[in-house]
């Protein structure tokens, strides 16, 4: 499976971004999906995942309440983010799971097999 993330950008800290991953190869609805992203020097860490059946979402608690993610029939996951902070800054990376439960999510690196490219968000103080 192929993901490309996109969406990210330059925002003013307290703006909004959208990020969006596109899935192709295999039937979209099986995977479990993720975002995490890695800021300069500093390790990957999770961000948010949905479920295959859409139904169950869990967010680090540093992005709850002011990042939501969804997905859709067009095969994309996107990330809506708000209150952007300059903490947020980072690559943001997309992942995609496949083999699980269609009511789990996956909130470790080491249990995703597809990742995408990554796509960078800088927010600016």
């Amino acid at each position: 499976v192929q993901l490309q993330a996109s969406g990210g950008g330059l925002v003013q800290a307290g703006g909004s971004l959208r990020l969006s991953c596109a899935a192709s190869g295999r039937a979209f609805s099986w995977f479990s999906m993720g975002w995490f992203r890695q800021a300069p020097g500093k390790e990957r860490e999770f961000v948010a995942a949905i479920s295959s059946s859409g139904l169950n979402t869990l967010y680090a608690d540093s992005v709850k309440g002011r990042f939501t993610i969804s997905r859709n029939d067009e095969n994309t996951v996107d990330l809506q983010m708000k209150s952007l902070k300059p903490e947020d800054t980072a690559v943001y990376y997309c992942a995609a799971a496949l083999g699980v439960h269609q009511s789990v999510v996956l909130h470790t690196s080491a249990q995703y097999s597809y990742w995408g490219q990554g796509t960078l968000v800088t927010v600016s103080s």
